[in-house]
């Protein structure tokens, strides 16, 4: 929608590094970050929705609205979100507070599909959105991010600090500008490290990543 475009492309004149991108993403790639997802999958966690791209995606594979919690920091998409989501619980927040914030009881998240430009942030806040999330996240559950890089955002030495892996799912050639999209779940085997653990680890994580210059980022399927 023409008001969508003028809204993203507001809000990244306003804020281009929390933002990210200057129009909503396509149908090809909500598609895409949405096509593991089923009614059956449960409450669904999704980050930076902006003005409900992925959201209206996530419905139309089925889930409830009332399955649906949206985690927006720009107040303008927050408004506009409960306005187009009304059975939906939409909260105006920092992503990267998801852990003390404690959205839900346990862990019965199967999803997150996140939005988020994790490629503008610090490694710090990568690792609290991203530990804040896992800690929802029922087993088996997954996070899906999507990029307009080349290459995982989130770098190696987070996903070994924090016990996951990576696995590009697939690109969006035809979305403007093509992305792809990772699906990062836990390791086999491994414990996930907890929120505080990761807070305390972040500062070895910036140091590791500024020193490791992998051509692979992400650890690959098996």
């Amino acid at each position: 929608m023409s008001h969508d475009f003028l809204s993203f492309f507001t809000a990244w004149m306003a804020a281009p590094g929390r933002v990210g991108a200057i129009a909503p993403s396509g149908t090809a790639l909500a598609e895409l970050i949405t096509r593991d997802i089923t009614p059956e999958t449960g409450p669904i966690l999704e980050l930076g929705p902006g003005t409900g791209a992925f959201t209206y995606q996530l419905l139309k594979r089925g889930v409830r609205q009332q399955d649906l919690t949206l985690v927006e920091y720009g107040s303008d998409f927050m408004r506009l979100l409960q306005l187009r989501f009304p059975g939906a619980r939409v909260l105006w927040m920092d992503a990267s507070r998801l852990a003390p914030e404690r959205l839900y009881r346990d862990a019965p998240v199967g999803a997150v599909i996140s939005g988020l430009p994790l490629l503008n942030m610090s490694p710090r806040k990568v690792i609290s959105i991203v530990s804040g999330a896992f800690g929802y996240l029922r087993p088996g559950g997954a996070f899906y991010q999507f990029t307009y890089g080349m290459r995982c955002p989130v770098p190696r030495p987070i996903l070994d600090r924090l016990g996951l892996r990576a696995t590009l799912v697939d690109r969006a050639i035809l979305n403007v500008p093509p992305a792809a999209v990772y699906r990062l779940t836990r390791r086999p085997q491994s414990r996930f490290i907890t929120h505080d653990a990761a807070t305390a680890a972040s500062s070895n994580v910036s140091r590791d990543a500024s020193k490791q210059k992998t051509e692979r980022d992400c650890i690959p399927a098996v």
